[in-house]
């Protein structure tokens, strides 16, 4: 009698799970809209928000989180205005020269040198030629000078506003001017 109840029970189970796959239609789901999404494009026009298209952009006067604005374009005549006119933000006590010096070794080291007197391990190796020392008598470099070539790059040097942040390019251009008057 137990073995008969076990194949009875046993058919059963096999006949349920059996009975709900059918290979001419898929099997029901219970939440499509997890299977089957629907994706949004960002400026997209939809019905989601009917005549209140602006709901999907961003609000009138807005920055991104983590940048400001600067005022200063790509050109060389913002470039001479930059290094006029732009100073640090930052004053003597936030000005951190340990952490500038290590942002500078990692980023412009490499190239600038370690003291500033462009002999860094790409120069010395001729990868790349033409680095300036920082007390080259024919370059008068200002904290906006310097500040703007970290953010758009110059001549040969890429931009590295990527990497850097506003105060960390701030640390770096103190440093950098530390190592000028070292040099002299």
């Amino acid at each position: 009698m137990k073995v008969l109840i076990k194949i009875v029970v046993l058919a059963i189970v096999f006949g349920s799970v059996y009975s709900c796959q059918k290979k001419t239609r898929p099997n029901y789901q219970f939440m499509p809209n997890m299977y089957e999404p629907v994706g949004y494009e960002t400026y997209g026009e939809y019905d989601v928000f009917p005549g209140e298209q602006s709901a999907m952009l961003p609000a009138d006067g807005t920055i991104a989180r983590g940048f400001s604005l600067y005022d200063y374009e790509n050109t060389n005549e913002a470039y001479e205005m930059a290094k006029v006119e732009l100073k640090n933000p930052l004053d003597s006590t936030q000005i951190d020269m340990a952490r500038g010096k290590e942002l500078y070794e990692i980023y412009c080291g490499i190239c600038h040198g370690n003291k500033g007197d462009g002999q860094g391990n790409l120069v010395k190796r001729e990868k790349i030629l033409g680095v300036p020392s920082y007390d080259d008598e024919g370059r008068a470099i200002t904290e906006g000078s310097i500040y703007h070539v970290i953010y758009y790059g110059r001549n040969a040097m890429g931009s590295y506003a990527a990497q850097l942040n506003e105060e960390e390019r701030w640390q770096v251009t103190a440093y950098v001017l530390q190592l000028k008057e070292d040099l002299k």
